[in-house]
C-alpha cells in the first residue's frame, strides 16, 4: 500500500497510534490490494469536520450464481485501529442503494463486527469479510433499471428489492414501517405483542439486551416465528427504524435510589448513542423507569432533536382518565394527565370535545372543571400500570408516530418553555404526535394546587438530574 503521498503523511502523522495503523493498513493490503488510500475532510453528524484518512476500494460478492463489485470507503479515525472505521457504500451511477439490516438509506454500513469492535481481535480486514458474507446473504446494492439496461441477471438483482403483498407490490426505496423494541421481559413481549396488534408493521426487531435485568421471552418469539418479526440480540438490526421502543432496564442490588438509577445510565449510555446512529430519523419512545429521568438521559444521549426522543410517561393514565370521563361522567372531552409520573401528577382538560376539528388545546383551569377532574382520578385509582397495560400505551404511541395521526398524547418531553418552567428537564405535557414527532400544546395558567405540584417535580427531578453521571 502507498502511503508516501506527502498527504498521507501528514494526515498519518496526527494519529495517535501511528505505527500500529500502518501496520494495520500493510496487513490489508496484502489480502485486498484494491483498497486505496487517499486523504480527505469528514464531517459528522454534528456538523465538525476533521481531516482522515481513508480506504476506497470494492469487494467481491457472489449473488445468484455471478461475482459483483460493491464500493465501499472506509474513513479511518485518528485513534484507529483501537477505534472501528466508518464505513460507507459508495454507489455508481447505475446502482441504488436498498436499505437493510446492515445498510441504511444514506449507505452507511452497520455491522456486528463495527458495534463490538476491540483491537487487536478486530481488523479491517475481518471487517471486511464480515462484510461480504453478509452482502451475499442480503446485497446492499441494486442496478438501476433502464430501456437499454436489460441484463437478466441485472434486472434479478433488481428485482429481488421487490416486496409483495397483498396491496400490491412496493419497493425498498419507499421508507418501510420497521420498529424495533430494545429490551425483554414483561413489558418488552407485551410491547411487542401490542404493536403487532395495533399497528401495521412491515418489520419489527425485538432486541434481548444482554445487559438489562429485564430479560427473557426472545426464546418463545424465536420457537413460535411470528409473522414479520425479527429476533436479534445484535443492536445493529435495528437500523433503519422508525420507531424505535426502549424497554430495557438495568437495576442494581444497591441501596441508594440514586445508585439504582445510574445502572440505568450505564446501560443506556452503552447502547442509547448506537440506536441514534443506526436509526437517526426515528423516534425514540423510552419505557424504562423512571421514565421522565430516563428519557432526559436518552436524548443528551442520542444527540436527536427533542421532539424524536419521548417517554411513554402519564400516556396510560391520560386513556384511562379520557375514558373515565367520557363513559362514566359524561364530559365527552378529551383529558389529559401531565407531569412527573409520580404522586405529583395533576390533570388537565381539552377545551375542545372528542370528535371536534377545532386545533387541540388546553382548557384553562376552573372551579367547574377541577371537581370532575377530581372525581375521575378517584375512579381510577388502584389500576396500577401492569406490563400489558403500559405495551398498549406503547403501541398507540408508535401507532399515532407511524400513521401520522396527529393524535394528542401525554408523553414525556423536554418542558423547558412551557407553562413558565425554565430549567431543562422532562415531564409528561399533551403532545400531537406524528411521523415527525412531538408537538406540544400551548402551555396554561395552572391552579395553584397543581402548579405547586408541577414546581415540585421540577426541581426534584432537577436534583436527581444533577447527581446522574450521563
Amino acid at each position: 500500500m502507498d502511503l508516501t503521498p506527502e498527504k498521507i503523511q501528514r494526515i498519518l502523522s496526527k494519529y495517535k497510534f501511528r505505527d500500529v495503523a500502518v501496520e494495520e493498513l500493510e496487513k490489508i493490503y496484502r489480502i485486498y490490494p484494491g483498497m486505496k488510500p487517499s486523504t480527505g475532510t469528514y464531517t459528522f453528524s454534528d456538523s465538525t469536520q476533521k481531516d482522515l484518512l481513508k480506504l476506497t476500494g470494492t469487494i467481491p460478492v457472489q449473488y445468484e450464481g455471478r461475482s459483483y463489485n460493491f464500493p465501499i470507503q472506509l474513513w479511518l479515525l485518528d485513534s484507529f485501529p483501537f477505534t472501528p472505521p466508518i464505513c460507507h457504500l459508495k454507489p455508481t451511477s447505475n446502482m441504488v442503494i436498498r436499505e437493510g439490516k446492515h445498510v441504511d438509506a444514506r449507505g452507511r454500513i452497520h455491522l456486528p463486527g463495527l458495534h463490538n469492535w476491540d483491537h487487536p481481535k478486530s481488523s479491517v480486514v475481518g471487517l471486511l469479510n464480515e462484510m461480504v458474507t453478509k452482502f451475499q446473504e442480503d446485497p446492499p446494492l441494486s442496478s438501476k433499471t433502464t430501456a437499454d439496461n436489460k441484463d437478466p441477471h441485472e434486472l434479478l438483482a433488481f428485482v429481488s428489492n421487490f416486496r409483495i403483498s397483498d396491496g400490491g407490490i412496493s419497493h425498498h426505496d419507499q421508507p418501510i414501517n420497521k420498529v424495533s423494541v430494545i429490551g425483554g421481559g414483561d413489558l418488552g413481549m407485551a410491547s411487542v405483542m401490542s404493536i403487532l396488534s395495533k399497528c401495521k408493521v412491515d418489520k419489527l426487531v425485538f432486541i434481548d439486551v444482554a445487559e438489562s435485568s429485564t430479560k427473557g421471552g426472545s426464546t418463545d418469539l424465536e420457537i413460535f416465528s411470528l409473522p414479520n418479526v425479527e429476533v436479534s440480540r445484535d443492536i445493529s438490526a435495528s437500523a433503519g427504524s422508525r420507531v424505535v421502543v426502549v424497554t430495557a432496564n438495568a437495576w442494581s442490588s444497591e441501596q441508594s435510589y440514586v445508585t439504582v438509577v445510574q445502572t440505568n445510565v450505564d446501560l443506556y449510555r452503552g447502547i442509547i448513542p448506537n440506536l441514534a446512529r443506526l436509526s437517526p430519523s426515528a423516534v425514540m419512545l423510552i419505557a424504562s423507569q423512571p421514565v421522565d429521568i430516563m428519557t432526559h438521559i436518552a436524548w443528551r444521549q442520542s444527540g436527536l432533536p427533542p421532539t424524536h426522543v419521548i417517554g411513554a410517561g402519564c400516556n396510560l393514565d391520560s386513556e384511562r382518565l379520557s375514558h373515565v370521563m367520557d363513559i362514566n361522567l359524561n364530559t365527552h372531552k378529551p383529558a389529559w394527565v401531565i407531569g412527573e409520573l409520580s404522586d405529583n401528577k395533576i390533570a388537565v382538560m381539552s377545551n375542545s370535545g372528542l370528535n371536534s376539528n377545532a386545533p387541540p388545546e388546553i382548557a384553562q383551569g376552573s372551579s367547574s372543571t377541577k371537581p370532575l377532574l377530581d372525581r375521575a382520578f378517584e375512579i381510577m385509582k388502584n389500576r396500577g400500570q401492569r406490563s400489558w397495560s403500559v405495551g398498549l400505551s406503547i403501541a398507540d404511541i408508535t401507532n399515532s408516530v407511524l400513521t401520522d395521526k396527529k393524535k394528542v398524547h401525554s408523553v414525556s418531553t423536554l418542558a423547558q418553555g412551557w407553562g413558565g418552567i425554565a430549567v431543562e428537564v422532562f415531564l409528561s405535557l399533551p403532545c400531537i404526535m406524528g411521523v415527525n414527532g412531538s408537538t406540544r400544546l400551548a402551555g396554561v395558567s395552572l391552579g395553584q394546587e397543581e402548579d405547586s405540584k408541577l414546581r415540585n417535580s421540577v426541581t426534584s427531578l432537577s436534583n436527581l438530574m444533577a447527581q446522574l453521571r450521563i
